[in-house]
């Protein structure tokens, strides 16, 4: 009995190990480039994807800034990037996305303070209830409006450094996105609804890859909308406690560490010979066909001027 156990233990764990490295764990970023000299900005680096990310553009040598809401748990990161790394120049600065103040904030500091930027990586992302300190939808306004802004405020200063990138998270997700320009910013009350804003926030991460790589077409500035694959990260936070505890078991077996999940965003950030592709979509380290929903490029350029007046920067 007991050796009939072990054989079926053992059978599991090998076609375990066989099915996650060759069906979930997905491509590497093999690029050595070193980012000596250059200084990189990567948001919700405390944790996570971020922080993996971050990881490695420390191990190359960039002056990093982890942007991140919370000051512990970003000193934190920061502590432990810099002891992992070896490289002293990993810095934390305090960004709330869901504040338009502490974005603007950020932006004077960091401007005022670093002579470079030649990486943006907007990673910082949410799935939950509530609404922002202007009164935006909390998934909209930190996963789309807030990295917009910070993006439209930092521009000039990459353009200076260019060539540079520009790489937004988004989500295989977005395929059931839709944008509604009638109701941008709904209350997102039950679950079922916050599932929908993440999606339709997905999208417009997409979107706005696109319609940035348009307006900055001449400019040796490019930019890259990302999937990092079903990752086991904290974004699920502000879901029900019943619901985490329910969903963790199989998580941790199915799916991707951070670690794996941060290589398609290293990979556009520092992949040689892929700014043809400015504007489009990402997965496993290659380019990937979307959708039509999500590259229509009317929709692309309406989102971004809709963006642009809720935020006061038409005015």
């Amino acid at each position: 009995m007991a050796v009939t156990v072990m054989l079926v233990l053992g059978v599991s764990v090998g076609l375990y190990v066989l099915i996650y490295y060759n069906f979930i764990k997905g491509r590497q970023c093999k690029s050595d480039a070193t980012l000596k000299g250059k200084t990189v900005i990567v948001t919700g680096a405390n944790v996570g994807i971020g922080k993996m990310t971050a990881l490695d553009m420390a191990k190359r040598g960039a002056r990093v800034i982890l942007a991140c809401r919370v000051k512990e748990t970003g000193e934190a990161a920061a502590y432990d990037i810099r002891t992992i790394s070896g490289n002293n120049q990993v810095l934390f600065m305090q960004l709330n996305l869901a504040s338009l103040d502490s974005i603007r904030s950020f932006c004077k500091t960091f401007l005022s303070s670093e002579p470079r930027l030649d990486i943006l990586i907007n990673n910082a992302g949410i799935e939950g209830k509530g609404r922002t300190e202007d009164g935006f939808n909390l998934v909209f306004g930190v996963n789309h409006l807030g990295h917009f802004l910070l993006t439209h405020l930092l521009l000039d200063r990459l353009k200076q450094c260019s060539p540079s990138r520009i790489v937004v998270l988004a989500s295989r997700a977005h395929r059931r996105g839709r944008i509604d320009f009638k109701d941008l910013n709904p209350p997102g009350d039950a679950w079922r609804d916050i599932v929908q804003l993440y999606c339709d926030s997905k999208l417009a991460n997409v979107l706005f890859a696109r319609e940035l790589a348009n307006r900055l077409q001449g400019t040796d500035v490019t930019c890259y909308s990302v999937h990092p694959g079903v990752v086991l990260t904290n974004l699920a936070r502000n879901f029900p406690y019943w619901i985490q505890v329910l969903v963790f078991p199989f998580a941790w077996l199915l799916l991707l560490s951070p670690k794996d999940g941060a290589q398609t965003s290293i990979y556009c950030a520092v992949q040689e010979g892929i700014e043809m592709y400015s504007g489009r979509y990402f997965a496993n380290c290659q380019v990937q066909q979307l959708q039509p929903h999500a590259r229509d490029d009317a929709v692309a350029k309406k989102l971004w001027e809709v963006s642009e007046d809720l935020l006061g920067l038409t005015k």
